[in-house]
């Protein structure tokens, strides 16, 4: 079955939009941990704009406690500055089981692209192999038709599927249009020896024609969907949808 990690960023937003501890990111992460995700997911960004480096540290000791993944994103490249050491020394610190590399830079305002695995194949390549020797499982991000001759050459164990044009083709009504280009993929990928994950923008609505359509993906990454969608139902109820539908229930 496709695990689910839930990424806890849109928690960290609330909190950080009004300063203090509250919605504490911690206590969400554990909800969602009880409730039986199989990881937790987060991305700090240089900015801080969600997630800290002392929330990372935070949500690495209860990964930890509760013997599941934690999966660090961010991207590789961007410089240490106050508040945030870099994502090498995070990973460094904390070991996650997981690191996912994304070609994100300040100004955007999520991830919206995957790598150029041609053009950033050479620079890629030692952190990519920096990683694994901290005992890390190295996930990069992909596109739908991304040049998987390249990103094996990287070193990394995976691809993560960036999923939001599917997301919108689903919207639109025609998400027959694109799928087809995602499953391609991620064979392409898998004949390689790199395992599938996927995320942005998955939803209850749109997640279990995703997974019909595209073999065999081994963990999808959900968090804006999952925290949207429990404001309405709660969190734990909707982590249980969530795995429900990964069980195809």
């Amino acid at each position: 079955m496709t695990v689910l990690s839930v990424n806890v960023n849109k928690i960290a937003v609330l909190r950080n939009s009004r300063g203090g501890r509250d919605p504490d990111v911690v206590t969400a992460a554990r909800a969602c941990l009880e409730a039986g995700a199989h990881g937790i997911t987060v991305h700090p960004r240089p900015d801080a704009r969600h997630i800290r480096a002392d929330d990372v540290y935070a949500l690495a000791e209860l990964t930890r406690a509760y013997g599941v993944e934690f999966n660090i994103e961010g991207n590789p490249f961007a410089p240490p500055r106050a508040g945030y050491p870099g994502f090498q020394a995070l990973c460094a610190e904390t070991r996650p089981a997981q690191a996912t590399l994304v070609p994100d830079g300040d100004g955007q305002l999520t991830s919206d692209h995957g790598f150029d695995f041609a053009r950033d194949l050479d620079a890629l390549k030692p952190r990519v192999d920096a990683l694994k020797t901290l005992g890390c499982r190295v996930s990069v991000f992909a596109d739908a038709s991304a040049d998987m001759d390249a990103a094996a050459a990287s070193g990394a164990d995976r691809i993560e599927l960036y999923t939001g044009p599917y997301a919108e083709a689903f919207t639109d009504g025609a998400p027959d249009r694109i799928l087809p280009a995602f499953a391609d993929t991620a064979r392409s990928a898998q004949s390689r020896g790199l395992g599938v994950n996927a995320g942005h923008d998955l939803s209850q609505t749109n997640l279990a024609a995703f997974i019909a359509g595209v073999p065999d993906v081994l963990e999808v990454s959900i968090g804006h969907a999952l925290i949207g969608e429990s404001l309405y139902d709660g969190l734990a109820f909707t982590v249980k949808r969530y795995l429900a539908i990964l069980a195809g229930r």
